[in-house]
């Protein structure tokens, strides 16, 4: 015998219980149904009883006012008269199904009629005053009359249904004899199945203890192995994540540590070189040219962790390419030719467009090491743009990609290409295969981060020796277009004039000076405030401020809430926001908020200069 097997006498005992529970599933709904028959003869019967009770009460109510002349009686005939015809109403419903009864009922009906007709005559004529002949009425016996036959026909009813209960109750008997019979049967055959089934079971459970032994050894083993792999998967995860660390925070001290040495090496020879005006501006220079190359990292590494505050607008991408040829001509050099490849009915997307310049910027430098290696001296830059569907089976093969409709840039080069090893980590931040001194290893890891914050995606196809192409996928906008942003100017750097008030709010007393002396060498007049509170003060006080320049980060009273209790004292006030962290009141999800003008500390005097501008002419606010 075995598991696959089940022996021919219990499964015949199985079915012979399926089928002794199924006759007792019919028997009982069988005596079920009896029963219900029975309480229907019970009704009837309480029914008809009813009935000749009625009667005679409307009987007796008529006797009683003939005799004592109380006005109740014939007020308790009346309802006793509606009673009545609601019995007979409802013995019509009840005995509709039982032809005998019905034909009972239709003789009762017209005589239960007759006597209360007989009845309403006396009374009426004794409230007439007419008590004699309402007597004599009486004496002529035809109430009588018609009592003795609905008397007899009720005894009738009732000894029809006496008998129907008889036969019903007999039948429930029945039913319940033999529902305790298929009982009785259902469980011999359950003990005698159990019996048969038990020799078998024994042997089986002998079996079953034997592979369940072998399994729990199997499965005890390969939780074992399966242990030592998550932990040696453990430890090699750990390692990594060690290693991307140590890369990150190497390349960042490396990177930093340079660029704070140039800028307080140049300080200490400026400091040495005061008498020689041309070495001294050379040393600042070189400070300066320190300082915003630190500041350029961390823009970077904002950007590759998504934190960076983006300025989205609707752009005709097109337009965009073909404004940046010349400048990429001039970044690449006359060595490499650029071509573009622009689709007609080409898709908008909402995106950050200074953000897509400085990607298709970085994307042209690597092209240009790229063919540089290779020793060639001429190459090929070609930006392409299409739209383009993502499916949901391309989605499933890649990770954080949603399926949806995207606008597309293409950019290929003829450089020496990537390996699957060099692609695996061409997004690390500090990851790069370029000489000591030629790259940050930040620019691929820059493009990626703004991608993946604009809900976008990246995608890189290279081979060594054929080439790369880097694919940037945005998401497809379907918006409203609004008004195009004005194109501002890079000539002279704009100043103010001493008429035009700003309040510098800032609780970094350094940062706060600096920010005053630069728009008063702007030609603004500047006042300054350490927090919320004495801005708010400074603001009352002084009608003609046209700007409020508030730091958002501040201890008590951050610059969001500040500027919205300043709009409420002055609607009209303009507001420019600047701070050197970005997750703010003033940026959600790493996209500034509806109507924010901001400026991104540090800032030099030109871009200080050039915004405020924008934002008292009212061409500032990111929309």
């Amino acid at each position: 015998m075995t598991f696959r097997r089940m022996p021919l006498l219990p499964l015949g005992g199985l079915l012979l219980i399926i089928l002794a529970i199924a006759g007792g599933i019919f028997l009982a709904r069988a005596q079920e149904h009896a029963n219900g028959r029975v309480r229907h003869t019970l009704e009837v019967e309480l029914r008809i009883g009813e009935v000749l009770e009625l009667i005679r009460k409307v009987e007796s109510n008529h006797r009683g006012y003939l005799i004592a002349g109380n006005e109740s009686f014939p007020e308790d005939m009346e309802v006793a008269v509606i009673q009545v015809r609601a019995r007979i109403a409802e013995l019509r419903h009840l005995t509709e199904n039982n032809p005998r009864q019905r034909r009972a009922l239709a003789r009762l009906a017209p005589m239960i009629e007759a006597k209360i007709a007989f009845a309403r005559e006396g009374v009426e004529m004794v409230s007439r005053d007419r008590r004699g002949d309402a007597i004599r009425l009486v004496d002529t016996g035809r109430g009588q009359r018609l009592i003795h036959r609905i008397e007899g026909d009720v005894a009738a009813m009732k000894a029809t249904e006496s008998a129907l209960l008889e036969r019903r109750i007999a039948a429930v008997d029945a039913a319940v004899w033999w529902l305790i019979a298929g009982l009785i049967v259902a469980m011999i055959l359950v003990i005698a199945v159990a019996a048969l089934t038990l020799r078998d079971a024994r042997l089986r459970f002998a079996a079953a203890e034997a592979a369940r032994d072998a399994a729990t050894e199997a499965a005890d083993r390969m939780s074992r192995e399966a242990a030592a792999r998550e932990a040696a998967e453990g430890q090699v995860r750990q390692l990594q994540k060690m290693e991307s660390i140590g890369q990150l925070t190497g390349g960042i001290a490396h990177d930093f540590n340079n660029m704070l040495a140039i800028v307080i090496g140049s300080l200490d020879m400026a400091r040495r070189r005061m008498g020689d005006p041309a070495r001294l501006t050379k040393a600042l220079d070189n400070a300066r040219e320190g300082a915003e190359r630190a500041a350029t990292l961390t823009a970077r590494l904002l950007a590759f962790s998504r934190q960076q505050p983006l300025a989205p607008v609707p752009i005709d991408t097109n337009k965009l390419v073909s404004g940046m040829s010349d400048l990429l001509r001039r970044t690449l050099g006359e060595a490499i030719s650029v071509e573009t490849v622009l689709a007609g009915g080409l898709w908008r997307t909402f995106a950050d467009p200074s953000q897509i310049e400085n990607a298709l910027l970085n994307l042209a430098v690597n092209a240009r090491d790229a063919i540089a290696v290779t020793g060639s001296e001429s190459g090929r830059l070609t930006i392409e743009t299409q739209n383009a569907s993502l499916d949901d089976d391309y989605a499933r093969q890649r990770t954080e990609v949603m399926p949806g409709q995207y606008v597309s840039i293409c950019v290929s080069d003829t450089g020496s290409g990537m390996s699957p090893e060099v692609i695996e980590r061409a997004f690390d931040p500090f990851f790069t295969t370029k000489e000591v001194g030629k790259g940050t290893g930040l620019g691929l890891s820059q493009v990626f981060g703004f991608v993946k914050q604009s809900g976008g995606h990246v995608a890189i196809y290279s081979e060594p020796g054929e080439g790369t192409t880097v694919k940037l996928y945005l998401p497809r906008y379907t918006g409203p277009l609004g008004e195009a942003l004005p194109v501002v100017s890079a000539g002279a750097i704009p100043e103010g004039s001493a008429d035009e008030i700003i309040l510098v709010v800032e609780d970094e007393q350094r940062v706060r000076h600096y920010s005053v002396d630069a728009l008063r060498e702007l030609g603004y007049t500047a006042i300054s405030a350490g927090d919320g509170r004495e801005a708010l003060e400074l603001l009352a006080e002084n009608p003609s401020i046209v700007l409020l320049f508030t730091d958002v980060i501040m201890p008590e009273m951050n610059g969001r809430r500040l500027a919205d209790e300043a709009r409420a004292l002055r609607p009209a006030l303009q507001v420019l926001y600047t701070t050197g962290y970005t997750r703010n009141a003033v940026v959600h999800n790493g996209m500034l908020d509806p109507g924010v003008a901001f400026l991104p500390k540090p800032f030099t005097i030109e871009q200080l200069a050039r915004k405020v501008r924008e934002v008292i002419d009212g061409r500032g606010a990111n929309r």
